[in-house]
């Protein structure tokens, strides 16, 4: 009986034990993201980019590092996918195409993958044709998907090789509005 009871301490001891390694490694990881600061890869976010695979043939992979925040949960990612085209300042213009989300086997971990972009539609205002013509960043159609924001993981972005990727940072109230019941 004595054994028995000396074994789950020892086991419990153990437990302890091992949640105090992952407790530091933990730590330290965080302390990593903090020193390698805003749009750096780190040590801990190069050894997280080892599940990326590199992109492909007629590919390009873009890496977005968010540097740490303290109010991450108020802040949420927007991906801005297309491309910069010379055209009037006056009409509406978007691409055809869909991000695609995908989980990365045995990581866990998920990329987001535009594979072709699709023709350039807008409206047709007419326009002065003597006007001269804009550089204008031209992004895919549809509402925009905002990604939680998480400085412990690279969000990363595979799209055709003549295709740009940028983002927007946005930002939600702490101050929360009571819905009225009518």
């Amino acid at each position: 009986m004595e054994l028995k009871k000396l074994g789950a301490t020892s086991g419990i001891a153990s437990f302890v034990s091992c949640a105090s390694v992952r407790f530091l490694f933990f730590l330290a990881f965080n302390l990593s993201a903090l020193i390698a600061g805003e749009g750096d890869v780190g040590p801990a976010a190069a050894k997280e980019l080892k599940a990326f695979p590199p992109a492909g043939e007629g590919m390009s992979r873009f890496v977005i590092m968010l540097p740490p925040r303290k109010d991450e949960e108020f802040l949420k990612v927007q991906l801005l996918v297309g491309k910069t085209v010379k055209l009037d300042p006056q009409n509406r213009y978007f691409f055809g195409g869909k991000l695609e989300t995908e989980t990365i086997t045995g990581w866990g971990y998920e990329r987001y993958i535009l594979k072709t972009i699709g023709p350039m539609a807008g409206t047709l205002m007419a326009v002065d044709p003597n006007e001269p013509k804009v550089d204008r960043f031209i992004t895919l159609g549809g509402e925009p998907e905002l990604l939680r924001y998480n400085s412990r993981m690279p969000l990363v972005v595979y799209v055709p090789n003549d295709v740009e990727v940028r983002y927007r940072i946005w930002r939600g109230d702490n101050k929360v509005e009571n819905a009225r019941d009518q």
